[in-house]
C-alpha cells in the first residue's frame, strides 16, 4: 500500500514538473486572442522622436517570463526582438514580433527605431534635407555660382551699354595719352624748326571770327585760379591805332590781323586796321614773358600735339577749331582746366613756358 502511494506521488510530481517546464514557452508564444491589446498598448506608448530611449528592463513588465530566456530560444526572440543584446541582429527571429523601441547599438539592424519607423527608412527631417539639396542643385544660389574668370571679363564688357563702352575706351585712350609727355629735346627740336615761322591767313580752311562787343569766353566764369583771370575778364574792345599805341608798347601784324602784347598774353587789336582783321580766335593767347609772336607759339604747340597724336591738322600757326579740340583733349588727359586755348598751365605742361 505504501509503495502504491509513493508511486502515485512520484507520477504527480513528474506531471507537475512537465507542466511547469512547458509553462514559459506557452506564455511566451504569441496568442491570437490575448496579444493584440498588448500590442496596441505598446504602439500607443511609443515615445516621440526626440524623447529619451526607454530602458531595456521595461520589457520585463509586459512578459510573464519567470527567468531570462536563452538568447537562441526562438520563442524569446520572436516575442522580445527589441530586447536582444548588441551583436544579435543576425540571429533567427530578430526584428519579428511586436515592434518595440530598439536598444542602443542596433541603429543599423533591421527593426524599428525610436520613432516607430522601420530601420533605414528616411525620417521627415532627412526627407526635408534631401528636398533642400535637390532644390539647391536645380536652383544654385549665390554661393554656388562660379566666379567670373578674367577671360570672361572682356565678354561681359562687350555687353555693356554703348555709352559705357565708349567711356571705357576713352578712359583707356586717356591713360595712354597721359604717358606721352613731350621730352625736352623734342620740344627744342620743334621750336628750332619754327624759329622763322610766319602764319598766313586761311579764311577758307579756318573761318575768321567777327567782332562782338558783348562776347565773353564761354565757361570762363567757372575756371578757377589767377592764371585764368584774363579769360574770365576778357571782352573785345574797338579802338584806333592812336589808342593802342598810347596804352601798349607793342602792336604787330600776325597772320592777317593786328595783336597787342600785355603781360605775357597777345590780344586781338580790334579796330587797329579795318583792312587787317583776320582772327581765328577771339581771346587771350599765353606766350610767357619772352613775348614771342603768337603764331610761332601756336605752331610749336601744334607740332608737339601732332607728334603726341592729339592734333591731326596742318601746322599753320592759327588757333582754329581743330587746334582747340586737340588742346581740350590734352588738357582733359592731364587734369587741366579745359579752356581749349593756350593758357599758362597748358604751356607749362608742354614744357614751353
Amino acid at each position: 500500500m505504501k509503495k502504491l502511494i509513493s508511486l502515485l506521488i512520484g507520477c504527480s510530481l513528474a506531471l507537475a514538473g512537465a507542466a511547469l517546464a512547458q509553462q514559459p514557452v506557452e506564455q511566451q508564444s504569441p496568442s491570437k486572442g490575448k496579444r493584440p491589446p498588448e500590442k496596441a498598448r505598446a504602439t500607443q506608448a511609443q515615445p516621440r522622436p526626440n524623447a529619451a530611449k526607454p530602458e531595456t528592463p521595461a520589457a520585463k513588465q509586459h512578459g510573464a517570463m519567470k527567468g531570462p530566456p536563452a538568447a537562441n530560444q526562438p520563442g524569446a526572440m520572436k516575442e522580445r526582438g527589441a530586447t536582444h543584446e548588441p551583436g544579435t541582429t543576425n540571429e533567427p527571429g530578430a526584428g519579428k514580433g511586436r515592434k518595440t523601441p530598439a536598444t542602443q547599438g542596433s541603429a543599423n539592424a533591421p527593426g524599428t527605431n525610436v520613432s516607430g519607423q522601420r530601420e533605414g527608412a528616411p525620417t521627415p527631417r532627412a526627407k526635408q534635407q534631401v528636398e533642400q539639396r535637390r532644390k539647391g542643385m536645380k536652383e544654385p544660389g549665390a554661393e554656388s555660382k562660379p566666379a567670373a574668370s578674367p577671360a570672361a571679363a572682356p565678354a561681359a564688357a562687350g555687353k555693356a551699354p554703348s555709352g559705357q563702352v565708349a567711356g571705357q575706351q576713352n578712359a583707356q585712350a586717356n591713360t595712354g595719352a597721359k604717358a606721352k609727355k613731350p621730352a625736352p629735346e623734342q620740344v627744342q627740336q620743334i621750336k628750332s624748326q619754327h624759329a622763322n615761322f610766319r602764319a598766313q591767313p586761311k579764311p577758307q580752311q579756318v573761318p575768321a571770327v567777327t567782332y562782338n562787343q558783348n562776347y565773353r569766353i564761354q565757361g570762363a566764369e567757372r575756371w578757377q585760379g589767377p592764371q585764368y583771370e584774363v579769360f574770365r575778364s576778357y571782352h573785345p574792345e574797338w579802338h584806333d591805332q592812336g589808342w593802342y599805341h598810347s596804352h601798349y608798347n607793342r602792336v604787330e601784324l600776325i597772320g592777317g590781323g593786328y595783336y597787342y602784347w600785355n603781360n605775357g598774353y597777345w590780344y586781338p587789336a580790334w579796330g587797329y586796321s579795318p583792312s587787317a582783321q583776320y582772327y581765328a580766335y577771339d581771346g587771350p593767347i599765353y606766350v610767357g614773358h619772352s613775348a614771342e609772336p603768337p603764331d610761332k607759339v601756336i605752331a610749336d604747340v601744334q607740332g608737339v600735339l601732332q607728334q603726341m597724336g592729339y592734333y591731326k591738322g596742318e601746322v599753320d600757326g592759327l588757333l582754329g577749331p581743330l587746334t582747340r579740340e586737340a588742346l581740350s583733349a590734352y588738357q582733359a588727359d592731364n587734369g587741366l582746366t579745359q579752356t581749349a586755348a593756350i593758357d599758362e598751365p597748358t604751356l607749362d605742361a608742354l614744357g614751353m613756358s
